[in-house]
């Protein structure tokens, strides 16, 4: 090992090749002079697909070498231009089109429900009726072609996909029918023009395609988990976006794919845009006009931490406002079974009430009713000052601007009422089950408190604020920029929304601003409030592993012999395979722990179910039965054949009895009941025959010769400390861990202990110094040791590992 070369390993590399080389083409020529239909097959095929694996001698059909072609040109593209990048490439232009035409089709719904609103204006209870009907028409559609294809597209879809990738498997939630059923439904939710988001649910979108593209292409077979955590959106923040809620650690590796992807996939929605005429060239979504000489003074910098604290305070409200909602209508038992029955009832009601209450010669008028969240964000991001003294009349309004002005309220009174509005709207239509997100409502609303702030500053500084003789106007919409970015970072507790707002405003005048602003909002919120994903999480249940509380370091005195489970299921390696049965019978295990015996407890290794499952069935199968049932025939024969044949008087004697027999059971109704006597007393004779070989089968030593066993299955020793089990659970995205004890199998820890462990030890009001015995499945550890020398059964039954 430490000596010296006596060659380069690059020359000798070279001469082993061309050796190599030369002995492979004496042996090939050797091969072809064997026949001579080799010739002919040298004329008329490809040399370079021949090489590929068929012999020369038998001549392949046409349609594998069309097959071996493209398996060639397959490798050919890979090892040229990598699978990553072409992955990355269909990734970003199918979620760049599949953007395109959501946003297309919602804008032709939306269309739809302004010309039948404005083609009725004569009459206003038509109005009315066309105003409300149009979205109840198409939540309820969205709802039930949901609910009937695929449930699980219900929501925004993040809360689901944390937790797949924390490594908990959700069936059904990476499928095609999901795909159709959250780009139909979220389409239709948005056209109808409820307070409904569409980011959320495109990260769900995103990894359905990276899925679908990484299961059905078996080019890319093999970056199923980094397609995972690609996530894109169609905006290159969105990147971090993705990251920070889906992620709790994330590979710097897979960073270069997202932004990757998310770059080609805005360029080509932007490119889209440009080309359906929307846009005279690539631009920012929500363009704005900032002054870049001096956005702001530095006095306005309290005005933006104000509106960063008290963002902070509405987004924990909107957290707590949802969940309330919802456990409200859970616990209301009697309207709870109510709306199961009629599922699509709930979504119509609240879109009926949201409807009634935006209709624009109604209430709406008092709240900008008219506009849809594109319009009324574009306005609220406008650089012009809405009113001065909060007189409204002074402002000129143009375009969408106009359904701000009211002849009878001031800006200030419809900016209050469409907060408050839009803010209990909001938080009640994330509720319908269709597939819709929160992030577009609530930077809306963020947006427009951002706005009152500023026009607020503009009222009472309405020659502006004066540094060095200079007089400079105050901009509401920069205050707008920054209510959204912290009031939305507030309530997924983000601070990519920052790097957001830049993107969609095209403009970075107020970075420092929003910065302050999204850092304090978070500081208020996450101390106040989970994130509304996480809330989600919370109300469905999902196994998801909470984070620890702030600095708490009384949490660093649970350790795992605290919350572990000590009876654990185990197979031994000499158990038999009615242990085998046992233990499969018992629970839905996805893996158990294999030890060498159940006196020493050494853990060897752990078994997928399938396996145990695919050995049980292998000892048991129909195959080997026919085959004693065979064999047990063939030896009752030859006993049969060893006898003597019978005399004359024996086969007079049989015959007579044969011809009574007949005599007796002359009638036909006798004759079946006897011949179904006969038949069930031999099926009966075959099942216990069968039954006997089953038992013996049962009694033999389980073989795990052919069993694929995990050699290394990840373990804990018993005085691991709750943090550092909480940290490599989500680091490694892990589901359990076996707990040992100098190589000894001592219990097991699951994502239901841990969660358990941390739900009852952090509290609102700190934690608890150490958590009381019964509290976890585990003893102290002097009952630990004593258990260590007690002998145990070969099959163990847990008391819950569902996580597992």
């Amino acid at each position: 090992m430490y000596g010296r070369y006596t060659q380069e390993l690059g020359v000798y590399a070279k001469e082993e090749a061309a050796r190599l080389r030369e002995s492979g083409q004496r042996r090939s020529i050797s091969e072809r002079s064997r026949t001579l239909d080799l010739l002919e097959y040298e004329k008329g095929r490809c040399a370079k697909c021949r090489r590929s694996g068929y012999p020369y001698v038998l001549e392949p059909p046409a349609h594998d070498f069309i097959s071996v072609c493209t398996v060639r040109c397959q490798k050919f593209l890979i090892s040229r231009v990598g699978e990553d990048w072409i992955f990355l490439i269909l990734l970003g232009l199918v979620m760049a089109l599949v953007s395109w035409v959501v946003d297309f089709c919602i804008a032709i719904c939306l269309q739809a429900q302004k010309w039948m609103y404005g083609g009725l204006d004569s009459n206003i209870f038509l109005q009315y009726l066309a105003w409300v009907t149009y979205p109840v028409v198409l939540i309820t559609f969205s709802a039930g072609f949901t609910q009937i294809l695929a449930p699980q597209a219900v929501g925004s879809g993040i809360p689901e996909m944390k937790t797949i990738l924390r490594g908990v498997v959700l069936k059904e939630y990476l499928t095609f029918k999901t795909f159709v059923a959250k780009v139909i439904g979220l389409t239709c939710a948005l056209g109808s023009g409820m307070p409904l988001g569409k980011e959320g649910p495109f990260v769900h979108i995103a990894s359905l395609c990276a899925a679908l593209l990484s299961k059905f292409m078996s080019l890319f077979g093999g970056i199923y988990e980094k397609a995972l955590c690609v996530c894109v959106c169609v905006c290159v923040p969105g990147v971090l976006f993705s990251i920070e809620v889906t992620s709790t650690f994330f590979a710097v590796r897979n960073y270069w794919r997202g932004f990757f992807a998310a770059t080609f996939s805005a360029f080509i929605f932007r490119v889209l845009a440009v080309w359906n005429r929307d846009e005279e060239t690539i631009t920012a979504l929500f363009k704005t006009r900032f002054r870049l000489d001096f956005p702001f003074d530095l006095q306005e910098l309290p005005a933006f931490a104000v509106i960063g604290i008290a963002s902070g305070f509405g987004g924990a409200l909107f957290v707590y406002l949802n969940r309330l909602i919802v456990q409200f209508m859970r616990k209301q038992k009697t309207i709870n079974r109510f709306l199961m029955k009629k599922r699509l009832l709930y979504p119509a009601l609240v879109t009926l009430l949201v409807s009634t209450l935006t209709f624009p010669p109604g209430f709406g008028q008092f709240m900008a009713g008219k506009l849809t969240q594109k319009e009324s964000l574009v306005t609220l991001l406008d650089n012009r000052t809405w009113a001065k003294h909060g007189i409204a009349e002074e402002f000129d309004y143009i375009g969408h601007s106009q359904a701000w002005q009211h002849p009878q309220v001031n800006v200030f009174v419809t900016l209050v009422l469409f907060i408050v509005m839009k803010f209990w709207m909001s938080a009640l239509a994330t509720t319908i089950p269709v597939p819709c997100g929160a992030f577009m409502p609530v930077f809306v609303i963020g947006a427009a408190f951002g706005r009152l702030v500023g026009e607020s500053m503009a009222a009472w500084f309405p020659d502006g604020i004066h540094s060095d003789g200079t007089v400079y106007s105050i901009v509401p919409g920069g205050y707008a920029v920054v209510g959204a970015a912290a009031l939305s970072g507030a309530v997924t507790h983000t601070v990519s929304t920052a790097v957001i707002v830049f993107e969609l405003t095209g403009q970075i005048s107020h970075i420092l601003p929003v910065m302050i602003a999204v850092i304090l909002a978070n500081a208020v919120a996450q101390s106040l409030q989970p994130s509304l994903y996480d809330s989600i999480i919370r109300i469905k249940k999902l196994p998801y592993l909470p984070e620890l509380g702030w600095g708490h370091h009384e949490k660093y005195n649970i350790r795992v012999e605290d919350i572990m489970v000590r009876d654990v299921r185990y197979i031994t390696l000499n158990c038999c395979y009615r242990d085998l049965q046992n233990v499969l019978m018992v629970g839905n295990l996805k893996t158990l722990a294999l030890v060498e015996s159940a006196e020493s407890m050494i853990l060897l290794g752990s078994i997928e179910r399938a396996q145990l499952q695919a050995l049980l069935s292998r000892q048991l199968s129909r195959a080997r039965r026919l085959e004693y049932i065979r064999d047990r025939s063939v030896s009752e024969k030859k006993n049969l054949s060893v006898l003597t044949v019978p005399s004359k008087n024996d086969e007079n004697q049989r015959a007579s009895q044969e011809v009574r027999f007949q005599v007796r059971g002359h009638s036909k109704r006798g004759f079946k009941s006897m011949l179904f006597m006969f038949s069930s007393l031999l099926l009966r004779i075959l099942f216990l025959q069968i039954a006997e070989w089953e038992e013996m089968q049962l009694d033999e030593q389980v073989n795990f010769d052919d069993c694929k066993i995990d050699p290394a299955p990840f373990q804990l020793v018993e005085r691991t400390s709750l943090h550092k089990t909480h940290t490599i659970f989500s680091l490694l995205g892990l589901d359990h861990a076996y707990v040992t004890s100098i190589g000894r199998l001592i219990g097991m820890v699951s994502l239901i202990e841990l969660r358990k462990a941390i739900e009852g030890s952090v509290k609102a009001k700190g934690v608890k110094l150490r958590p009381p015995p019964g509290q976890f499945p585990g003893q102290r550890h002097q009952q630990q040791r004593e258990r260590g020398h007690r002998a145990a059964q070969a099959v163990g039954s847990p008391q819950h590992l569902a996580a597992s």
